[in-house]
């Protein structure tokens, strides 16, 4: 339960700091990873998974409305363009393995007080 709401925290806190570069995506790695708890390896697993959601609903979301506004020749455009910025955004979700590590650190491998 712990590493699901810590996933999807951390997908929430990346749509809204995911403009501001290298920083947005290692805090919201760290609030998947605090969220996660269980050590920064666990830290680390959440903060990259909700790296690869964000970076996943980007992708479709932009093939999606270019496909919607330009037709077919859109849809050859959002697919090879979405390979090109699925593996820019894998930079994200390893930066946000990062935070997710040091997130996870900081709380420790203890238990968390709330569930």
């Amino acid at each position: 339960m712990g590493l699901i709401l810590g996933v999807i925290m951390g997908f929430i806190a990346m749509l809204f700091l995911s403009w501001i570069p290298i920083i947005g995506p290692i805090l919201a790695g760290m609030v998947a990873g605090i969220i996660a708890g269980g050590g920064a390896s666990r830290g680390a697993l959440a903060g990259f998974l909700s790296g690869i959601v964000g970076a996943l609903l980007l992708i479709v979301l932009m093939m999606f409305f270019t496909t919607l506004l330009a037709g077919l020749a859109g849809l050859l455009k959002a697919l090879f363009g979405g390979i090109w910025l699925l593996l820019a955004s894998l930079a994200d979700a390893l930066l946000g393995l990062i935070g997710g590590a040091i997130g996870g650190a900081i709380m420790g491998s203890r238990e968390h007080p709330y569930y």
